[in-house]
Formats: C-alpha cells, structure tokens, sequence
C-alpha cells in the first residue's frame, strides 16, 4: 500500500492568502493542516508516499516535509502542471504507483480519526475502490453517491443540482489498480477536468465492486475561509490541552484549555480557552478568546482577538476587537484615529491595515 497526497491546487477560494502560501500549509491551531494528513498516513504504517504539488507551490511544500524523515516515510514528489483534476493527477503519478493498492488523500481535508482501519477493511474484501462519505447540509457542493438497500455503492455524480442523497464524498480514498482502467475510459467534465467521480462511476459501469466507509466523526474541508476557521475551532476544541511553556506574569488571568509555547510571554492579558500560542510571541494588555490560534513571533498589544488564526511574523496593536479573521505571515493591523468595535479579515502575506 502507497500513499498519494494531493497538495498542488491554487487555492482560488481562499486569496488573497494562497497567493503566498500553498493552501495545505496554512495552520490549523499551530500545524499546517498536511502535517494531520501526513501524520495519519505515518499511522497507517505506510512507507512511501508519492506528494503531488505544482510548480508555484512546490517548492513551500518540498521545505516543510522534505524527505519524510519525521513521519518515517520515503517521498517522492510529481509536479502536476496544470490543475486538470483528481483523476489527472492519479495519472501523473502512474509510474509511482505501479501495480500497487493506494490511498489517494487530498492535503487540504481533515479527518477526526486515522485511516488505518479502512485499509485493513480494503486489504481484507478487496474492491476495486472505496471511498469515505460523510453526510452533510449542502450535497450540491461535492461529489454524492447514493447507495443501495443494503448499503452498496451504485451511482457517483460531481456536484449534482439535484443529488441522490445527501452523502458526500471525503477527500480520502483507496484504490486498486484498476483505478488505472476506469481513468481511461472517461472524458473531462465540462470544467475541462479528468474527475474521480466519474473514474469510480466507471468502476461500477465495468462492474467491479466499490466500497464506502462512512465518517463517523468530523470532517472538515478547508477551501475557504469559513471552513478554515472552522476547521481551526474544531480542532483546537479536539486536541488542545493545557501546556504553558511560556511565561504568564501575576496580572494575567488564564482560564480554559490553553496551551502557550517556549519564550512567549503573556503580561497583563487575559486568555480564555481553547488558545493555542506558538513561540517567541508577545501578549501585552491583551484578551485572546477562545477558538483563536496564534503563530509565533507574533506581537499582540492592546487588543482583543476571538475565532482568528494569525499566522508568524504578525502584528496585532490598539485593535479594540478582531474576530473571525485570518491573519497572514507578517501582516500587521494597527490602531489609526478612527477605531471600530469589530473587524472582519483576511489579508494575505507581508499587509499592512491601519484602522
């Protein structure tokens, strides 16, 4: 079993942010969110993982994960040129492949729990996919599947206007060989691309078996700013516990899950949980609510932030209040003449906003 991650993308829903950063890198309380999809194909006990990624991106995501050493696992990385879609970038990565069973995850999902059970069950019943559905609000959004009486998979359909259920497809899923076969046979979509949808509905035209496996827990798709925030939220309520390695004067007030890094400092500030604050930060005369995720080498002076993730290097000072907001690497939100009782952001890298 191998591993195909997908981290190419221009990440068109979440600019003015990926115009400088691969939208798999931004961080979800403290790490960017492929480093929960590498840790759960580490867990799997997957040993060579094939990392797709384009020619802008690239270099950003080869920097974090390098070799693989920390999640001991071999890399390769293929350089998908254009993005042409899921199903193309299964073919780019052919030659890696081979003959061998994959799961294919693309790098901007979050999953609550790990993927090693389901590879066990694939490994045991043998189809010639499976995929992991999760039932949700809006199907109209994603690709659906509707299933059977008896729970077997019999139609697949990208973003329907009017879908057969309300399962949609996660951005995880396991393939046989035969995914090759399936890929061969369709046509791009009307948007141009090559879609898995149809690949694995042509798996079922062919008549071969495909699998689901239902998500029990969360499921969070980070494209956008919302979802992102979202995402962030969930998982600083899942995962974060309280660990203060930083230092917090006898003025400052600490309540809730927080979790402070080495050679931050907290002084005269309140911070109400679930917090999660990186290192060689400054916390000055400051409230930092809950849901907020703060990077490091941050300075927060007189100000107010709540359900905001602030990326490294930043500057947050006279700021009376700012939530639901993404900060960029070294951006900066100062206090002018004027002052407002709420801000709305999301800037992208190195900006400057003076309100």
């Amino acid at each position: 079993m191998k591993a195909l991650i997908l981290s190419g993308g221009k990440g068109t829903r979440l600019r003015p942010l990926t115009h400088t950063i691969a939208k798999q890198l931004v961080p979800i309380a403290g790490k960017p969110i492929l480093g929960y999809v590498l840790g759960h194909v580490a867990d799997a006990g997957i040993k060579k993982t094939g990392i797709i990624i384009s020619p802008e991106t690239g270099p950003e995501v080869r920097s974090y994960v390098g070799e693989g050493n920390r999640w001991g696992f071999q890399v390769k990385y293929l350089i998908q040129k254009k993005p042409l879609g899921l199903a193309h970038a299964v073919l780019t990565a052919k030659s890696f492949l081979g003959n061998d069973d994959f799961v294919m995850y693309l790098g901007d999902n979050l999953l609550s729990h790990g993927i090693k059970d389901a590879i066990e069950r694939f490994k045991k019943s043998r189809p010639a996919a499976m995929i992991f559905l999760k039932e949700v609000s809006d199907p109209r959004r994603f690709g659906v599947a509707r299933l059977d009486e008896s729970g077997r998979v019999v139609q697949l359909v990208e973003k329907p206007a009017h879908p057969p259920s309300n399962l949609a497809l996660v951005g995880v899923y396991l393939f046989s060989k035969r995914i090759f076969d399936a890929i061969a046979a369709i046509k791009p979509s009307g948007r141009g691309e090559l879609e898995i949808t149809d690949a694995i509905q042509e798996l079922l035209n062919m008549g071969l078996k495909v699998e689901s496996e239902k998500v029990s827990g969360w499921w969070l798709d980070t494209g956008k700013k919302d979802d992102l925030l979202e995402a962030n939220t969930t998982v600083l309520d899942s995962y974060v516990a309280t660990d203060i390695r930083g230092s917090v004067d006898s003025q400052s007030q600490i309540s809730g899950r927080v979790a402070i890094e080495e050679n931050t400092s907290i002084t005269n500030s309140k911070l109400r949980g679930p917090v999660r604050i990186g290192s060689h930060s400054v916390i000055e005369n400051s409230f930092i609510g809950p849901f907020t995720s703060i990077g490091d080498y941050v300075t927060v002076r007189d100000s107010a932030i709540e359900h905001s993730v602030v990326l490294n290097n930043s500057v947050i000072e006279g700021i009376e209040r700012l939530e639901d907001s993404i900060l960029g690497r070294g951006s900066k939100v100062l206090r002018n003449e004027t002052r407002h009782n709420a801000l709305r952001l999301m800037i992208s890298d190195d900006s400057i906003v003076e309100v």
